[in-house]
């Protein structure tokens, strides 16, 4: 066709035909497309999920899912997720596990040469760095799995037949694993759970009570459990100690420890924090002990800030076949991978760069010590005051405040441990807030609130758990310590303010204190309401919706206060709690205004109710009324005026004037009354502008830009009494003034309820909505009209004498 349009002699025409062609040849190609989609489709499974469908999804729309999964899809919400921080190191690690999944497709042969080079490098560098001599080390992604191990290697060399018989060795003699009471929380139910070991083969050891650390294990204890269980006829196999425990950062007596599981022929396992120093220049005496110990699990992810690398354990065993058999080697060259992470950012970081970032961390816990440490209301909780990673501080009254030393520290324990339980509850609660609060307004910092179990909750600074991922600098401690001192004067005046304002609740007949020791706060107080009411479920649920409005009303305050119903779960219902306050708080016009509030919505809501049936009942007398008027009306006027035509030719040519008067409904009273009076009171209103009603508040006058509830200064007694003098006499003055313009306020408010009323029927007139006034309001009657008139008659009369 082609060669049939080059002969043509028009162009046109030839440019015609191609484009035919062309659109000839797309038709036929969609309708192909078409065709071959339909026939896809006959054997498409409908039970496969959308993303699955078809031939896949290119690699951008996948990436996009992931982005809009791990951020959200809107933009703000992408700058307020943002990723930790990740360095160089952390893009190693990164690389480390696509290497291992592109090293996992190589031959067997080379696979199991570079797995075997990777595993023995890795092992052999982190024993050299953290002085672990002629170890082994296993790698697992849950820190927890390398004790399991443990666990299942020391069953299997202290039981022969263990393997082939199982659990019905340990029948005749029960293992015992002994932890310490300071370990992480649910340890001991996890290996048991794990092992199929009941929960009577784990042993709680306690730390000490009267010499030593608080957060210490109890070796003197210890070591009679051992022998009692040895009486029992039980095998004790296994001690879990800590160098450096999850909370205050404490390390237990290695050495001592390492000495009675020899002994008792037991493994000695430990864990923490502060093994991360055993790679520094300068190692404590009981860290360093921990090098002696048969096992322990490090975990260098949070340490370097190295992301999705393994935790570690090393361990000594003589025979590799019962550390094959509990699983903690293995023939599996891609299960040898799981170290490549760590083979590659080790290196990358080298040996300067580790300790580098292990000192670091101690530096910035040394920081934040010193500036603890000029603050008068902070007690601070270290173990080694040169060389520490972990820090915990609580706020304390100042009369309770002791030394900061070490030795010092512990009689203030004990002097912690005799306080009254309510006290200790409610510095706790306070405690607990000033975390919440650091950790808001320094995210960076890493602190976070602990449970200790003697001196209660506390805010802990651990920057070797996350200075690295966070990126804390100094700055960021210095941060934390301006917001400190910024937050330490509310936690005072809170606590003083308490007492004060329980008393001024108590005055208050209308106020309940809650007693509530763990809310952070002044305190929280319920209204009680006046209500009769013999069904509890009604009255339960009226003073629920007072308290509501009575929430609300308060929140929209010009104040600095926080008002809310309290803990999400707390037992107490139908309470308002008030949160942190400051020095200049005036507690009486606090109450006072709560009181007032309350009383105010509470009588306002008895009116309505009230009001709905008197004006039920009023509808229904209106409306019989009503009825007799137009009855009246007909045998006045007769039937002919009622037709529509006719009537208007009468009223015209004889204007009849209605008899019928108007009447007025009174809300207060609930009755109907002639309105004769009120129109005579209207009149002599009307002549004159009425003056603006004065409206009374319950605060005291406060100064521009000054908010309720804020004590302008603390002033003398003897300025007190000055300002007091100089302002009665102003106060006398104006007095005279608002008794005057008071006079009026019945006068005006009788011409705003005539002028209020709107036609019904044309003849009554219904009461129209009630404006609320202010408290000197409170006590006048609102009354409505409800009128009958005939102004289409007299509108009528009036033309007939002019036409005439």
């Amino acid at each position: 066709m082609d060669a049939s349009l080059e002969k043509m002699v028009d162009p046109t025409l030839a440019e015609m035909g191609k484009n035919l062609n062309e659109a000839m040849k797309m038709l036929e190609d969609s309708q192909r497309e078409a065709d071959e989609e339909r026939e896809k489709k006959k054997y498409i499974r409908k039970d496969i999920p959308g993303p699955l469908q078809g031939s896949g999804q290119n690699m951008t729309a996948i990436l996009q899912l992931v982005q809009n999964l791990m951020h959200g899809e809107d933009e703000e919400e992408l700058q307020s997720h943002r990723l930790q921080n990740i360095g160089e190191q952390g893009h190693m690690s990164l690389l480390g596990h696509s290497l291992a999944a592109y090293i996992s497709v190589l031959d067997k042969e080379r696979l199991r040469k570079l797995t075997t080079r990777i595993l023995s490098d890795t092992t052999l560098w982190l024993c050299r760095l953290f002085r672990y001599e002629n170890g082994s080390a296993y790698y697992h992604e849950d820190d927890r799995e390398g004790l399991l191990k443990v666990c299942k290697l020391i069953i299997h060399s202290n039981y022969d037949d263990y393997a082939t018989e199982g659990f019905n060795v340990l029948h005749n003699k029960s293992p015992v694993l002994y932890i310490s009471a300071a370990s992480r929380t649910g340890l001991g139910q996890y290996i048991c759970n794990q092992l199929g070991l009941p929960i009577s083969c784990m042993c709680s050891v306690p730390c000490n009570t009267m010499f030593g650390s608080q957060h210490q294990m109890d070796v003197a204890l210890l070591e009679r459990l051992i022998k009692d269980d040895i009486e029992c006829g039980k095998l004790p196999l296994l001690l879990v100690a800590n160098a450096g425990t999850p909370g205050a950062g404490h390390t237990d007596k290695l050495a001592r420890l390492k000495e009675l599981c020899s002994q008792f022929k037991m493994w000695l396992h430990v864990e923490g924090v502060n093994l991360a120093t055993l790679t520094l220049g300068y190692v404590s005496s009981s860290v360093l002990a921990a090098t002696k110990c048969d096992s322990m699990t490090l975990t260098l992810g949070p340490w370097l800030g190295l992301p999705a690398v393994p935790a570690v354990t090393l361990y000594r065993h003589e025979d590799p076949s019962l550390s094959l058999a509990a699983g903690l080697t293995t023939s599996q060259p891609v299960e040898k991978l799981r170290a490549l992470p760590l083979w590659l950012s080790l290196q990358y970081l080298g040996h300067d760069g580790i300790v580098d970032r292990i000192k670091y961390a101690s530096q910035l816990s040394q920081r934040l010590l010193e500036n603890l440490r000029k603050l008068s209301s902070i007690r601070t909780s270290v173990e080694d005051e040169f060389n520490s990673p972990v820090l915990v501080f609580r706020f304390i009254q100042e009369h309770l405040k002791s030394a900061l030393d070490g030795a010092q520290y512990q009689t203030a324990a004990v002097q912690e441990s005799t306080k009254d339980s309510n006290e200790r509850e409610t510095d706790d609660a306070l405690n607990r807030w000033l975390g919440e609060q650091l950790g808001q307004l320094v995210p960076t910092s890493g602190v976070d609130v602990v449970e200790l179990e003697d001196e209660g909750a506390c805010i802990r600074f651990s920057p070797l758990m996350t200075a690295a991922v966070l990126n804390t600098t100094p700055e960021h401690v210095d941060q934390l310590v301006e917001c400190l001192k910024a937050k330490i004067p509310i936690l005072i005046s809170t606590l003083q303010l308490r007492e004060e304002f329980k008393q001024e609740v108590y005055q208050t007949p209308a106020l309940t204190y809650i007693e509530d020791l763990s809310w952070p706060g002044l305190g929280a107080i319920r209204y009680e309401i006046n209500n009769e009411e013999p069904d509890p479920e009604k009255q339960l649920l009226a003073m629920e919706k007072i308290t509501t409005r009575l929430l609300k009303k308060l929140k929209e305050f010009d104040s600095d206060l926080m008002f809310s119903t309290g803990p999400e779960f707390g037992s107490e219902k139908n309470c308002i709690y008030i949160g942190m306050v400051a020095e200049t708080l005036d507690v009486p016009e606090l109450v006072e205004t709560i009181a007032a509030t309350g009383k105010e919505i509470e009588e306002s809501s008895k009116l309505l109710e009230n009001m709905t049936e008197v004006v039920r009942k009023g509808i229904i007398e209106a409306e019989q009324q009503l009825q007799k008027a137009n009855e009246a009306k007909l045998l006045e006027e007769g039937v002919l005026r009622q037709i529509p035509v006719v009537g208007s030719v009468l009223n015209w040519l004889s204007p009849v004037r209605s008899s019928v008067k108007g009447r007025s409904f009174s809300l207060a009273g609930g009755s109907l009354e002639s309105t004769d009076k009120l129109y005579a009171l209207k009149a002599q209103a009307s002549e004159g502008t009425p003056p603006p009603t004065p409206t009374a508040s319950r605060t005291k006058p406060k100064s521009p830009g000054q908010k309720l509830f804020r004590r302008s200064s603390r002033a003398s007694v003897s300025d007190m009494v000055s300002e007091t003098s100089v302002g009665h006499t102003e106060e006398m003055e104006g007095s005279q003034t608002i008794t005057g313009t008071t006079r009026l306020e019945g006068e005006n408010e009788i011409h705003k309820s005539s002028e209020s009323s709107v036609q019904l029927n044309g003849d009554l007139e219904h009461p129209g909505p009630i404006q609320p006034e202010g408290k000197s309001d409170e006590n006048r009657s609102n009354v409505q009209e409800v009128h009958q008139t005939s102004e289409s008659a007299e509108a009528q009369d009036l033309e007939k004498e002019d036409l005439r």
